[in-house]
């Protein structure tokens, strides 16, 4: 019995070691992509608090459907940004990824600017929006309004920098749409005043964060090159697939969309039996998000960066696994076998 366990654990070590040989090896073949199409190994890590920035709102945005928002856990969500930042800075640093600087700023401003605002409000909702829930008999007009626009700017940040939502709009809107009097005035003038507040102030940020990042940063390409094993064969439900090269063995050098739209279109790959072996000029890892049950334990060669409960969902949880690029599809399709959920898949 322990012979045999001694096999099993050395079996597994050989495994490991072997995977860890063929990422470090990955990471000194060059890039069939262009130039133009690679980015940064780190950029797989860095992406996360961003991301957070996008699972944070949805959450809220479910969340407030059916509750109250003085309920919601904001400071949970401002120590779970924090914490995420410090495990994929660490896990890059053992890594031994460049630093990249200009992008630990961004992630420096959005993340103090996000710890001021979710400060602010969780302190103004546990005592002023508190108190006219108490009094009030049921949502407002204005509540109502709120769930819709938070519903809607998650599913578009979800493709667009936050700063380029219609703030202004919604703004205007909330006054047209919800009328000057009806049931729970108190109520209802307190959340005029509390939407009011933080479209205009977003508003305003988000055209000084435009601004600033214009001049600051190159505007992204809005595709992801992917190396296959084989030629994909077009598909209409993948409109934005589109073939740049077939290669000498047989792969081909192909673009889908980036962001949101790649987890779906490599899910998609996935199922149709593609393989990966490379995204983004990468070669090495990529950095995968799930959604599990809190006792899901990842397997032991696939690296866990750090896990996180979902605050306003006690029955699930957030792992983020580091992935080989060419294990990607073959997890995907073994994940949903599984019925697993995959958030995200961070595309550099």
């Amino acid at each position: 019995m322990k012979r045999g366990l001694h096999r099993c654990a050395a079996a597994l070590l050989l495994v490991v070691a072997l995977a860890a040989g063929v990422s470090a090896l990955a990471q000194f073949v060059k890039p069939v992509a262009g130039a133009e199409h690679v980015r940064g190994a780190e950029q797989t890590l860095l992406t996360y608090p961003e991301w957070f920035l996008v699972f944070s709102p949805q959450e809220y945005a479910e969340f407030i459907a059916s509750q109250p928002p003085s309920r919601f856990p904001f400071y949970g969500h401002i120590g779970q940004f924090w914490e995420s930042y410090l495990a994929v800075t660490e896990e890059s640093r053992q890594r031994e990824l460049d630093l990249n600087p200009g992008y630990h700023l961004m992630i420096m401003v959005i993340g103090v600017s996000t710890t001021v605002e979710y400060a602010l409000r969780s302190g103004y909702e546990r005592l002023i929006g508190r108190l006219t829930e108490v009094l009030s008999a049921k949502p407002t007009a204005e509540d109502r309004y709120a769930a819709r626009v938070a519903k809607d700017y998650v599913a578009f940040i979800r493709v667009r920098p936050w700063y380029e939502y219609d703030f202004a709009g919604k703004l205007r809107d909330l006054w047209r749409e919800t009328g000057y009097w009806g049931e729970d005035p108190l109520r209802k003038w307190e959340r005029k005043f509390a939407l009011s507040t933080e479209y205009g102030i977003k508003m305003l940020y988000g055209k000084l964060i435009k601004l600033g990042t214009k001049r600051v940063y190159e505007e992204p390409l809005l595709v992801t090159a992917v190396v296959t094993r084989t030629v994909p064969a077009p598909d209409a439900r993948l409109p934005q697939l589109k073939l740049l090269q077939a290669l000498p063995d047989g792969g081909a050098l192909v673009t889908v969309p980036r962001y949101e739209a790649f987890t779906v279109y490599a899910q998609a790959l996935a199922a149709k039996g593609l393989n990966f072996e490379e995204i983004a000029g990468n070669r090495n890892f990529i950095l995968v998000s799930l959604l599990t049950k809190p006792d899901w334990t990842a397997p032991l060669d696939l690296p866990v960066v750090f896990a996180q409960p979902i605050l306003t969902r006690p029955d699930r949880q957030r792992v983020t696994l580091m992935v080989p690029v060419n294990r990607l599809a073959m997890q995907l399709r073994l994940w949903q076998t599984a019925g697993l959920q995959v958030e995200h898949i961070f595309d550099y």
